[in-house]
């Protein structure tokens, strides 16, 4: 829970980010139309790259809130039916106390019964209980247990309601910022192609064999999968099969593979074995920048597969391609 409440301290701060982000990269492309009128292929690229690593990040902590919103409904929903049959059990005692003062009612003997008639509190319940010793002191016990087991469940379920709350508003602001994500990117997909021509493609998206190893086992059945996904485009937030972020292609090859990834690069990277660059097999995962934003699969001989971003479809590049922040072993 300690982890997931963090989201509580910062509502909308993703939300907040993603909106500098794209402005400053509207500024830029607006800028970049009037001060060069047919920017070369190279500055075209550049650009790209460089405002891709604004928005990549905050798609990564995009996919983490919606597996941590989901994750939170599911224990939601488990609190819920842990409760339903309590409150049943304690509906069931008032309709018993009920069914007595009607009783005593017809008998004219109400006394104090009133109080007790006019009150929907568990817990002044259970005092009126002790009070008029209405019921046996076994049944009286039993609802007691009953009434703290309900307060200790509502005790979880109260934090839990108020977390997911927060966390679906901040979801939705961030789904609604979709559109213009699509939109600056399209203008950046468009200055490319410009640039380019119509090929819209700056070579040979797999220049050498792929995988470039083959070593068996999982890794090289994973990195297979990777190869096979070549060509197909970018599209955030998706794990396939017909189009992936980055950490959602790792995700999908191992998975082909028979091992399960989480939607998020920082988690892939916490749940898999460090491995230096000279143990590299096909399989492996490489982690790019300090953030760890980034991920690709290796596919050996210094090459990988990655989903690099929306301008460009699933590709191999040379894993030097970018600041390396570390390398990671599912198998």
């Amino acid at each position: 829970m300690e982890t997931h409440l963090r989201w509580t301290r910062r509502p909308h701060r993703l939300a907040r980010l993603l909106v500098a982000i794209l402005g400053g990269l509207s500024l830029a492309v607006g800028i970049t139309g009037l001060a060069h009128a047919e920017p070369t292929p190279g500055e075209i690229e550049k650009q790209i790259d460089d405002k891709w690593n604004q928005i990549e990040p905050v798609v990564e902590q995009h996919n983490q809130l919606k597996i941590e919103l989901a994750t939170n409904k599911t224990k939601q929903s488990k609190l819920e039916a842990q409760i339903a049959p309590l409150r049943q059990q304690v509906d069931a005692a008032f309709d018993k106390v009920s069914a007595f003062a009607v009783m005593q009612y017809k008998t004219g003997r109400v006394s104090k019964l009133d109080a007790m008639l006019t009150t929907g509190s568990p817990d002044t319940f259970i005092n009126q209980l002790t009070m008029l010793n209405m019921l046996a002191k076994d049944e009286q016990a039993r609802i007691k247990d009953v009434v703290t087991a309900k307060r200790q469940y509502d005790a979880q379920k109260t934090p839990l309601d108020e977390l997911v709350a927060k966390q679906a508003e901040q979801e939705a602001a961030l789904a609604q910022q979709e559109q213009q994500i699509n939109a600056d990117i399209k203008n950046l997909n468009d200055m490319r192609t410009k640039a380019y021509g119509t090929s819209g493609t700056t070579g040979n998206l797999r220049p050498v064999a792929c995988p470039f190893e083959y070593t068996g086992g999982p890794g090289a059945k994973a990195a297979q999968v990777a190869c096979a996904q070549i060509g197909k485009r970018y599209v955030w937030a998706t794990e396939g099969p017909n189009t992936f972020d980055c950490s959602g292609l790792t995700l999908y090859a191992w998975k082909q593979a028979g091992y399960t990834l989480r939607h998020y690069t920082n988690w892939q990277y916490q749940d898999t074995k460090r491995v230096s660059r000279s143990d590299l097999q096909a399989g492996d995962l490489v982690f790019f920048f300090s953030d760890l934003h980034h991920v690709g699969m290796y596919v050996g001989g210094g090459w990988m597969v990655h989903a690099p971003n929306p301008s460009a479809p699933v590709q191999m590049k040379k894993i030097d391609m970018a600041p390396i922040s570390g390398y990671g072993r599912v198998a």
